[in-house]
């Protein structure tokens, strides 16, 4: 087996790593600031965010498809550098 082969197996399982965590992390953190602001948000997440503004809380359908994404490639990864 290659170097570089082994490099972009652990990369493709890093990479869905962190999707699966950091959307994970986004979607606990969109619960807490839900009930943090009760309501107080100006830009829903299903209404999006005015152009040059940042989204307020996570879309929760973008963010569970990145979590399925990132679970797929981790799981991907990890069964390729399994398979050696």
């Amino acid at each position: 087996m290659n170097f570089y082969d082994q490099v972009l197996r652990e990369i493709v399982a890093a990479i869905g790593a962190a999707l699966l965590f950091g959307n994970g992390y986004a979607l606990i953190r969109r619960r807490r600031d839900a009930k943090a602001g009760a309501g107080n948000n100006p830009t829903s997440a299903s209404g999006g965010a005015k152009k040059g503004e940042e989204l307020i809380v996570a879309p929760i359908g973008r963010t569970l498809a990145f979590m399925l994404l990132g679970l797929l490639m981790l799981v991907a990864g990890v069964a390729a550098l399994a398979a050696l």
